[in-house]
């Protein structure tokens, strides 16, 4: 691999916050056009799914915040967010909070598709070396860890959402 060790980590990190996105909405989406099931939930989720991205943002941004802290120097901030084209995009998450933008819920799939490529990208080029099998197993725990993540956000984010529809309707 011809990357350092950081830029690695890095890399991980930003799979395990986004790289599991597209299969959530994917799966999510299918569940809505099923025939069999017709259903205000699934179509609600999906109007949620922007939501639960920018939330993954959050967290990945509050990572970062918490990496840097307490050098917020150029130089700390620089070294520290390898690759930066991928941290800069990954921070642009953060304007699918913006109404204009989570009203397309395929915005974020899209966005989502660059951390999905690098699962991919990685499999690809290492397949079949048994030194690289530890970079793919690394790859597979951390796209599973987002699938969860992404999971998770979306169910605290329907929890919440359902709570304050229930507030509304008793006002």
């Amino acid at each position: 691999m011809d990357i350092d060790f950081i830029s690695y980590i890095n890399r991980l990190e930003l799979m395990a916050f986004f790289s599991g996105y597209p299969v959530l909405y994917a799966f999510l989406l299918a569940l809505n056009e099923s025939k069999k099931i017709k259903s205000g939930f699934y179509s609600n989720l999906i109007r949620l799914l922007p939501f639960a991205y920018a939330l993954s943002g959050t967290l990945f941004f509050g990572l970062i915040l918490k990496v840097v802290y307490p050098d917020f120097s150029a130089r700390n901030i620089s070294k520290q967010l390898q690759p930066a084209f991928l941290n800069i995009w990954a921070i642009l998450s953060l304007l699918f909070w913006i109404p204009l933008l989570h009203k397309k819920p395929v915005f974020s799939l899209i966005h989502s598709l660059v951390f999905f490529s690098l699962v991919f990208k990685d499999i690809l080029l290492n397949i079949g070396s048994s030194i690289s099998n530890d970079f793919i197993k690394n790859d597979m725990k951390m796209y599973t860890i987002s699938i969860l993540l992404n999971i998770i956000t979306l169910a605290v984010l329907s929890v919440l959402s359902f709570i304050f529809s229930l507030m509304r309707k008793k006002s």
